[in-house]
């Protein structure tokens, strides 16, 4: 009894047995409709001769009389090329005139309409079923024409026989096709299954297979296979920024260890304790910083802060922060220069200002003396791009991809206070617009970007 349940309760079973219900349901429904359509076609027709039949020996009775519907009675029975054409004339008292039926049926009035029924032919003494329909002439006379059925039941018994093999015929392709189809769905529906086990198993590289014929279940693999290049740079981006924290917080967190050992030391004197405890603090400072900014980065990464959107104009935004930094600018003997122009996007505004001010001290950090700083807006259909150009000594060409991830730091890209978290801020909030962010050298110069979404 457990075995018929768990078959019962796989689902290519049930998708195999529902396909083979519908499918022999319709085709008994079609061949059903086509037997009585068939059964009604040819009554319609053997009803139509006949009548036809009656009207001609009526009008013959009417212009010859008794003996002329005789006489044609007996002309039809000897040269009818139809020999199911059954016929049958007898007086008032039942008394056969003409025709090849030994009697008149039992129980049918003439004029009765049409009927079925069993009689003997005259010629042979055999039983047959006819159909037939009769009428009362003026004298009384009966008359009845009509056809023999067992050509038409013999027909019926075919036809019967062929919706039988039919419906197997039937049953036998809609098994086959819905096992082809199950086949068809499952095997890549264990591809992804099988995708899925091994990915819970550890293997984060593995992908659906995509087998390129461009129908639903490519471009759902594809769709899979996107978010999974996602979810594995996320872990990444994750198992970096946490090996990146347990190796850049350990230096602070043990200078910051000695300091408070030396300012609880009693042997110390009191100008190394305030060297200590500035020092301490200073390493407090850096520590909230990086924390901070790790905070910053996994919210705009989760998208927290969606809600917030409103319509920025960003040329607006764009000469407010660069006002802010005008005087650090000026200090260094760098210009700082707008230019280009955008309509106002939907965007996180303090956001978008914290990404802008990154990439401003990114820039300002190794713009040499004399150089002009340029910030531009760059606008397509679908996106703005904003850009901050430096005339600094760049990066190396292999080295521009790592620029957005957390705790990188390349020389000189960074002072010694810098968490190495400024840049991949920058490109989390790039991404939480719809956007990304990049970096390339421009000779002289680098220049960083990101696109934000219209």
């Amino acid at each position: 009894m457990a075995k018929p349940l768990i078959l019962w309760r796989n689902a290519r079973t049930r998708l195999v047995l529902a396909s083979m219900i519908l499918s022999t349901a319709l085709t008994a429904l079609v061949l059903g409709l086509v037997y009585v359509t068939a059964n009604r076609t040819i009554e319609n027709e053997t009803r139509s001769v006949v009548t036809a039949e009656l009207a001609g020996l009526r009008d013959e009775y009417e212009r010859l009389g008794t003996i002329g519907l005789m006489a044609a009675i007996d002309r039809r029975v000897k040269d009818a090329a139809d020999r199911d054409a059954l016929y049958l004339l007898t007086d008032a008292s039942g008394n056969v005139l003409a025709g090849n039926l030994a009697r008149w049926p039992d129980g049918i009035e003439p004029g009765s309409g049409w009927v079925n029924l069993d009689l003997t032919r005259m010629s042979s003494g055999d039983d047959v079923s006819i159909s037939a329909a009769s009428i009362r002439l003026p004298l009384y006379e009966r008359l009845l024409v009509g056809r023999d059925a067992s050509a038409r039941q013999q027909f019926d018994r075919v036809l019967l026989r062929s919706v039988g093999l039919a419906l197997l015929a039937a049953l036998a392709l809609s098994l086959l096709t819905g096992w082809l189809l199950t086949r068809l769905v499952f095997s890549r529906l264990s591809d992804i299954a099988q995708t899925a086990d091994d990915i819970v198993s550890g293997d984060l590289s593995r992908r659906i297979p995509v087998r390129g014929s461009g129908d639903e279940f490519d471009q759902m693999a594809q769709t899979l296979n996107d978010m999974l290049d996602k979810i594995e740079e996320l872990i990444g981006n994750l198992r970096m920024t946490t090996n990146s924290i347990a190796h850049d917080l350990r230096s602070p967190l043990s200078r910051l260890r000695q300091r408070v050992e030396r300012l609880t030391d009693p042997e110390s004197v009191a100008p190394e304790r305030e060297v200590d405890a500035a020092r301490a603090l200073a390493e407090v400072d850096h520590l909230l910083r990086v924390f901070s900014q790790l905070t910053e980065i996994s919210r705009a990464e989760a998208g927290l802060g969606r809600d917030e959107f409103e319509d920025v104009d960003l040329v607006s935004l764009v000469r407010d922060v660069t006002e802010f930094y005008e005087p650090v600018a000026q200090d260094q003997g760098v210009t700082l220069s707008i230019e280009g122009q955008a309509t106002p996007i939907p965007g996180h505004k303090p956001l978008l200002a914290q990404a802008l001010s990154n990439l401003l001290e990114n820039a300002l950090r190794y713009a040499p003396a004399g150089s002009t700083l340029t910030v531009s807006l760059d606008q397509a259909d679908d996106c703005v791009s904003l850009t901050v150009r430096d005339q600094g000594p760049g990066v190396p060409d292999d080295q521009l991809d790592r620029l957005s991830q957390p705790f990188v730091t390349l020389e000189p890209a960074r002072s010694d206070q810098s968490s190495g978290l400024g840049l991949a801020l920058v490109a989390a909030i790039a991404r939480m617009h719809g956007g990304q962010f990049e970096a390339r050298n421009c000779s002289p110069g680098l220049a960083t970007l990101i696109t934000v979404a219209r």
